[in-house]
């Protein structure tokens, strides 16, 4: 599967540049990925963010060198990417409730964090029970008119998706009617990487126009290319879409024989949406392409 063999090339990659600044982007670029699709990804597959796990894997080192070397705590503090061993030393004992020192004189491995070997038994440890499939279809171009935010979404710690979505979609639909040339019946969220070096996304609450129109204050209009998107259902709360997001990239991506083409995800509310509802039914789409080298 090509995005297991991506994914593990950047651990392997990580794995191989623990002692030195290590930028996400290089990552990501090591394993032949945007910095966003593969955060977006890793996080669908292990739970947990890109950061945290490259924390976690120095950790692992310094545990290690604590145990089975004589190096002073100072310079495998230093190597773990900490700028003072009083700094190292508080992180480890928020993590362990143990000092360094502490640590070192246990003689203890059994705080070694291994590291991560995806595979497909992994895959199937973690997603069982599903068998959502999508809807395959093609989009023509679309010009959307709403309102931009950026924020962090859940693959990042800065995490901060329910602080600057649920404002903006309050903004955005009572304004629906300064909107000219609508098509009439659906929203959208629209969510792009905001740059090619940052952990922000771009969203966009918007709305299907034909033909020009007058911008109302605040607003902005965004060209969506044709693409083939694979469209999935999702039941219930909006808010737990994230599920949904995580399976499509930890587990249909990487069984499909598509390739995401890195363009934007589309949220799709329509009439059976209702923020509150649990009957509540809203489409999550990704576009994709046909993969190849599989």
């Amino acid at each position: 599967m090509l995005y297991l063999r991506q994914i593990q090339e950047g651990i392997d990659f990580i794995e191989a540049h623990l002692e030195s600044d290590i930028e996400l982007v290089d990552v990501a670029r090591a394993a032949g990925m945007s910095q966003w699709h593969f955060q977006r990804i890793f996080k669908a597959l292990t739970s947990e963010t890109l950061k945290t796990y490259i924390r976690s894997r120095r950790f692992a080192r310094a545990l290690e060198q604590l145990t089975s070397t004589r190096l002073p705590v100072l310079d495998i503090a230093l190597a773990a990417g900490y700028e003072t061993q009083e700094s190292f030393t508080r992180a480890f004992k928020d993590c362990f409730r143990l000092t360094p020192s502490q640590y070192r004189k246990m003689g203890n491995r059994s705080l070694f964090v291994r590291k991560i070997r995806i595979d497909e038994s992994y895959l199937a440890h973690i997603h069982s029970n599903l068998s959502l499939a999508p809807v395959i279809q093609q989009r023509p171009a679309m010009q959307m008119v709403g309102m931009p935010t950026d924020y962090y979404g859940i693959d990042s710690e800065k995490n901060n998706l329910g602080q600057k979505l649920p404002p903006l979609w309050g903004q955005f639909l009572p304004r629906l009617g300064e909107i000219q040339n609508v098509v009439p019946g659906i929203c959208y969220g629209v969510v792009a990487p905001a740059g090619p070096h940052t952990e922000q996304l771009r969203y966009l609450a918007c709305t299907e126009v034909r033909g020009p129109g007058a911008l109302p204050d605040g607003m902005v209009a965004m060209e969506l290319p044709a693409a083939t998107y694979a469209r999935f259902t999702h039941r219930g709360a909006a808010q737990n879409v994230d599920a949904t997001v995580n399976y499509i990239y930890s587990s249909w991506l990487l069984s499909s024989g598509q390739s995401h083409t890195l363009g934007p995800d589309l949220e799709i509310y329509d009439s059976q949406y209702h923020p509150t509802a649990d009957t509540s039914v809203m489409h999550y789409a990704v576009p994709i392409a046909a993969a190849t080298g599989r």
